[in-house]
């Protein structure tokens, strides 16, 4: 979809845990060479947000914070998670935290194997694999309705509510029509992935805000429709069958973890928590990897695959096409994806895109 272009982005920096800061430092290399080829000007501000802070203060992500937050053009995070702090804590006080209180109401994967990059899958290459997941990102069985009573006895009880909207529905298949259009691929295909035939209420909102939404407002794409167990089946099948998907919350988190290790793993996997009308925060799926802080091991492609997302949200589209071609040109040298078998360090990686950036 087409951006406004800005010629000034002001972005804020969280390097947040483990080896985030590592991968951060190579995105932003080679944000400082596209810049200077493409000639637009930027700020970074840097936020100690993460596990460390936490266990430094007790403190996750002030108020305070986020409205400052609210006056960035975007946000690139690297990591957050430590093994001393309990699963949830930074989950939820910080990144579903931002997601709600920032309206980020799109979780944008792209799915792309790229040259040179292994695929688990047998016979399956490059031109197989190239889908967007569309997840929707403030609704579901995330927002934490429901609770527990009689915790600790026989008779405990928990609920954990799934709330779905007409409204949160609707906005995210619009953004994945339109990003559909924006694709320009030959298939010119939205799938929906529910699980109507179970979920019989909230699967129904969505089937019927898709299929009402596609055929009054976009005609021209063809509407298709999966069940979550079939769509898994599918991505190991027929990845090639997929354009765009468009999911609710739980299920776009199960399925873009499987789509990260068809296109070759966590290393080079992508995406951003998207307000298109406000704050956006883009982000590598790896995860903080703290067994490989301070080696400088750690694959950086997502990082850098972050970077041009976000450039692309800020209207740069020749900046964020030019760091994409230079992964398509850097990953068919690498041994591998893995941390500490790719042939190179993680600051060489890092050298290698930029450079290659300046010579597209």
């Amino acid at each position: 979809m087409a951006k406004e272009k800005k010629d000034f982005i002001k972005i804020a920096v969280m390097g947040g845990d483990g080896t985030g800061p590592e991968v951060v430092r190579e995105g932003l290399k080679v944000l400082e060479t596209v810049s200077k080829i493409e000639n637009f000007k930027y700020e970074l501000v840097n936020y100690d947000l993460g596990a460390e802070r936490y266990l430094r203060t007790g403190e996750v992500c002030p108020d305070s914070v986020v409205e400052e937050l609210r006056k960035f053009d975007a946000i690139y995070l690297g990591a957050v998670g430590h093994p001393d702090v309990k699963p949830g804590i930074l989950e939820k006080g910080l990144l579903l935290k931002l997601r709600f209180e920032l309206d980020q109401y799109i979780n944008l994967r792209p799915v792309k194997l790229y040259p040179g990059v292994d695929c688990p899958l047998k016979d399956k290459g490059p031109e197989h694999i190239d889908f967007v997941v569309v997840r929707e990102n403030t609704e579901g069985i995330y927002t934490g309705m429901g609770g527990v009573q009689y915790k600790g006895m026989p008779s405990e009880v928990s609920t954990q509510v799934n709330c779905t909207t007409r409204f949160g529905a609707e906005r995210a298949v619009r953004f994945a029509f339109d990003y559909c259009r924006s694709r320009n691929n030959p298939k010119k295909q939205v799938t929906l992935v529910h699980k109507t035939n179970v979920l019989t209420f909230a699967g129904d909102t969505w089937f019927r805000a898709f299929n009402e939404i596609g055929e009054k407002e976009y005609p021209d794409i063809k509407r298709d429709y999966n069940h979550v167990d079939a769509c898994t089946m599918w991505f190991v099948k027929n990845p090639e069958f997929y354009d765009v998907i468009v999911t609710d919350n739980l299920f776009g988190d199960i399925i873009t973890d499987l789509a990260a290790m068809i296109q070759g793993g966590l290393g080079v996997a992508a995406g951003g928590n998207i307000n298109p009308n406000g704050v956006s925060m883009f982000e590598p799926m790896g995860g903080s990897a703290p067994k490989y802080m301070g080696k400088n091991i750690i694959n950086p492609i997502a990082a850098i695959g972050a970077m041009g997302l976000l450039l692309r949200e800020a209207g740069q589209e020749n900046a964020g096409n030019k760091i994409e071609a230079a992964i398509m040109k850097t990953t068919p040298k690498m041994k591998s994806q893995s941390a500490g078998k790719m042939g190179f360090s993680t600051s060489e990686l890092g050298d290698l895109v930029a450079k290659t950036v300046t010579e597209l």
